[in-house]
């Protein structure tokens, strides 16, 4: 009887102290503590072998080819109307969701990882191991997407028409120029690090926040480096571009654009805030 009272004079105050539990269960995590989440991702992306981060990267680049294979699929199944694209849009995240849920190495996802054990120790040792990450992520990414070009285009794995469909997905490219492919990087890669940033609270939401933060790159017209390297591949192939065009049109600006983006917006201004609290 007395415990009884003692709970019903406790609900009067407040919550009872089994209830405190379920509130520290239930409240979502500190920055501070998404911020440390963040951090020994990047710790242990950068502890990795050469070997793995290569395979990985590798599998990237072919994964995320399936971005573009999907919006080609849903552009010829769509009707000619002002809506296709916005449906269209959503095949974007297809390969993103592969490479993501799958954990394999993505460069645009390391420019937050990586940066963030640098920030806390910022020291020529870490800095150089910050750049031997995206050295070799980077290059895996490029040639898994170079592959999966090359695949596409040179063997009968596509019947003609689905080709013709991430050819003119590919041309979207055609309609920037360098400043816009710069602007539309930073885009992106703020859109891709604030991802990674929801990714550790979002449990069994990872789904539906993976999807939504990538359609919003394919909607908004953003670029990414790697999955965009498969559409200038494919117009460097188609004969649009030449390949000093898809060098200096589309990978400088857009590689410049996603580092700004995640790494001196995103990853900087992440650390800002929780500076003073680690």
């Amino acid at each position: 009887m007395a415990r009884q009272k003692s709970d019903k004079d406790k609900l009067r105050r407040g919550i009872t102290s089994s209830e405190v539990h379920n509130v520290e269960q239930l409240s979502t995590p500190r920055a501070p503590v998404i911020y440390e989440v963040v951090r020994r991702m990047g710790e242990e992306e950068m502890l990795r072998p050469v070997s793995s981060l290569w395979w990985s990267g590798i599998a990237a680049g072919l994964s995320i080819s399936f971005s573009v294979l999907a919006e080609a699929i849903l552009l010829n199944h769509l009707p000619d109307a002002p809506w296709r694209p916005l449906i269209a849009n959503l095949g974007y995240s297809v390969g993103f969701l592969m490479v993501i849920l799958a954990r394999q190495q993505l460069f645009t996802e390391s420019t937050i990882t990586a940066v963030l054990p640098v920030l806390k120790d910022l020291s020529p040792e870490m800095v150089a191991k910050m750049v031997r990450l995206w050295v070799i992520v980077l290059a895996a990414n490029l040639v898994g997407s170079l592959f999966a070009a090359l695949f596409c285009s040179f063997t009968p794995v596509l019947s003609p028409e689905l080709y013709a469909g991430m050819v003119e997905v590919s041309r979207k490219l055609l309609k920037y120029d360098l400043g816009s492919m710069l602007f539309a990087g930073i885009s992106s890669g703020f859109l891709i690090a604030a991802m990674v940033w929801m990714l550790p609270t979002a449990e069994n939401a990872k789904f539906v926040v993976i999807t939504l933060m990538t359609y919003l790159i394919s909607a908004g017209g953003f670029t990414h480096i790697v999955a965009g390297s498969v559409e200038a591949y494919l117009l460097v192939i188609a004969g649009d571009w030449v390949w000093w065009q898809a060098i200096t049109q589309f990978g400088l600006p857009v590689l410049a654009g996603n580092i700004v983006g995640g790494t001196a917006l995103f990853a900087v201004l992440s650390y800002a805030q929780v500076k003073d609290e680690i």
